[in-house]
């Protein structure tokens, strides 16, 4: 399919798209794709010809309206006021996505629908999560200008800063998944041992997994995306052939890196690779899952999103705004150092854009490199770089290549709305850089290096912000919780956090496009789905698991059986049983939502999951005793 229509370039003229278009007939639909406060994007079939026809319309935003009150735009659009425009976005990249399974009879080509960003306007303002990323970007942009404009001379870095003309902002991110056979049960205890023995890392890929690994690699080179790894993940089972050849009880995780772009083209970009990695291994008959842990127990699924900035300087030259002037001697520019210090000290309201679901915080949990507190590394000497996974946010450089230099977010997941968290990050990066450049490389090192209780010009005294040791192994979860910070240990505690720290909220509302409309739509949002998730999926889930803890006959029953089972019923009671005097665990929690008592439900919400856990722990040891 060599002659398929893949990309239409951003800011292409309305000549050059009609051209385009004329010339590939089979591409017979538009899709308007405006991104909600969840992080979902719209998908529509309209006419190509009402396109074409219309198109002044389209980009205006008077061709497309939609129903607001259908998405995540809680409090903003709303049944009785729903009305929002979308008008595209002709500065990113247009996307053709083709349907393999529906041929053009005319051209015998499979039929596309041009993808087109929009942004989503209600009222007269923009209230989408791509508006926020854009405008909050334009802010960023002129305020660091004002700042090179106003210090020219800044430690560390390789150039003066009245020569920087224009800044760009650079990002991409990993996307990691799991593939299973459909409504296959996968073997957790197996998957485990795999996992702690390191069978599964970069692995080889075998069968349908393979050809759907190659397929999206290949696929996702044709728009221009430039993967550069497609691979095995830590988890997984090695896979079973039945009689005919075919694989059964397929179940890996994988995951796909492709090349940086442009802040917001970038996420873009990992909204249409997630449908492309889908569809390709639904093709396959294997079934995709993005949760960020879709099976306790076993590793999930993160989207580690690197961060970095670049100056255009006036002569026309380009450098890479945290990367040191002597590698050697430096870890970073004093901007780099005051782009990490400003994501640490802020993360707190970042962290509510980056996990805000219940499936997202289930993987930042100890162990398996996910990281659970506000925390960088950036190596043990400047002169050889090295990495620490356990990090939240850790340097990456390379001494040979001053381009290479970026901070590594460890903490999202392919369901983080790239858009919003990307806005607060480099809302954060502008309040640390204001500081930093008024100071020497080795006075921000030595802030950043900082012991808890010492007092410093930036970052918080009773915190510890840097370490180069194994967070996991090296510390307790009380010295954890002491030096870094106590991570939130359900949504609404994550979302608690825009009350608690107003002064870090001013930071990342300070372009206005983060703006408290905004904020109060994506936390009502979060808190709609997590209410919602736990009274009728997880809740329910547990229960069925509480009803199957039952006892098992044998004719061999020990002392040990008897004191075990007596403990499971305990359990059992406590969470799913009601009485006439005594409400179970189960109901407590339910009816604490329903109250909208969210802080006794948060709490309510733990001691469950803290009692599913050891019920599970018991009732397997149980079954395993009995012969």
């Amino acid at each position: 399919m060599s002659d398929l229509l893949y990309v239409i370039k951003a800011n292409s003229t309305h000549e050059e798209i009609r051209t385009q278009l004329n010339e590939h007939p089979e591409i017979k639909f538009v899709s308007l794709v405006g991104i909600d406060m969840a992080g979902n994007d719209t998908d529509e079939k309209i006419p190509m010809e009402l396109f074409l026809k219309d198109m002044d319309d389209f980009y205006a935003g008077r061709a497309v309206q939609t129903d607001g009150s259908s998405v995540v735009l809680t409090g903003i659009a709303t049944l009785n006021n729903a009305k929002v425009d979308m008008p595209v976005d002709s500065s990113v990249n247009w996307f053709v996505d083709y349907n393999m399974e529906n041929y053009d009879e005319e051209t015998n080509k499979p039929i596309g629908t041009l993808r087109i960003p929009a942004f989503l306007i209600h009222e007269g303002k923009r209230v989408d999560s791509r508006a926020v990323l854009a405008d909050t970007l334009a802010f960023v942009k002129d305020e660091l200008l004002k700042v090179f404009a106003a210090k020219p001379q800044i430690a560390g870095l390789p150039a003066n800063g009245a020569d920087i003309a224009d800044i760009e902002f650079t990002s991409a991110t990993e996307l990691e998944f799991w593939v299973k056979t459909p409504l296959e049960e996968a073997n957790i205890e197996e998957m485990s041992a795999s996992q702690v023995m390191q069978e599964q890392y970069w692995e080889r890929t075998h069968g349908a997994v393979r050809t759907a690994l190659e397929t999206c690699v290949l696929e996702l080179n044709k728009y221009g995306l430039n993967v550069e790894m497609g691979h095995k993940e830590v988890g997984g089972l090695k896979a079973q052939i039945d009689e005919s050849g075919r694989l059964l009880h397929v179940c890996e995780q994988i995951e796909i890196d492709w090349r940086f772009a442009d802040a917001l083209q970038a996420a873009d970009n990992e909204v249409f690779v997630r449908t492309v990695v889908r569809e390709v291994f639904r093709n396959m008959g294997l079934e995709v899952s993005f949760k960020a842990k879709p099976m306790i127990g076993l590793a999930g699924n993160g989207e580690h999103t690197h961060i970095g900035m670049a100056a255009v300087l006036k002569d026309g030259k380009k450098i890479n705004l945290f990367s040191a002037a002597e590698p050697t001697k430096d870890f970073m520019s004093a901007v780099g150092y005051g782009a990490i210090m400003g994501l640490l000290k802020n993360y707190e309201v970042i962290n509510p854009f980056v996990s805000a679901t219940n499936d997202s915080l289930n993987r930042l949990k100890p162990g398996f490199e996910a990281p659970v507190c506000i925390v960088t590394s950036l190596g043990h000497t400047p002169q050889i770089p090295s990495r620490n996974r356990t990090i939240l946010a850790g340097l990456i450089r390379d001494i040979h290549n001053p381009f290479a230099t970026r901070f590594e977010l460890r903490a999202c997941n392919p369901y983080t709305n790239t858009y919003l968290a990307l806005a607060a990050v480099y809302s954060a990066v502008l309040d640390g850089v204001k500081i930093a450049v008024h100071h020497t490389t080795e006075e921000l090192l030595a802030e950043l290096s900082k012991k808890p209780g010492e007092s410093g010009f930036y970052l918080q005294k009773e915190r510890a912000y840097r370490s180069e040791n194994d967070v996991f192994e090296d510390y307790t979860d009380e010295e954890r919780d002491k030096l870094f910070g106590k991570p939130p240990a359900t949504v609404w505690e994550n979302m608690q956090n825009f009350e608690e720290y107003p002064d870090k909220k001013a930071v990342i509302m300070a372009s206005g496009a983060l703006r408290k409309e905004i904020i109060d739509a994506f936390k009502a949002g979060a808190l709609l789905r997590w209410k919602t998730e736990l009274i009728a999926r997880i809740i329910p889930e547990n229960r069925d698991i509480v009803r199957n803890a039952k006892e098992i006959t044998s004719d061999i029953v020990s002392d040990k059986d008897a004191h075990d089972l007596q403990r499971i019923n305990a359990l059992r009671q406590k969470l799913a049983k009601d009485s006439l005097d005594k409400k179970s665990l189960f109901t407590r929690l339910i009816d604490a939502l329903n109250a909208k008592d969210y802080g006794t439900a948060s709490k309510l919400q733990v001691e469950m999951y803290d009692c599913m856990e050891e019920l599970k722990a018991l009732y397997d040891a149980y079954k395993k005793n009995m012969i």
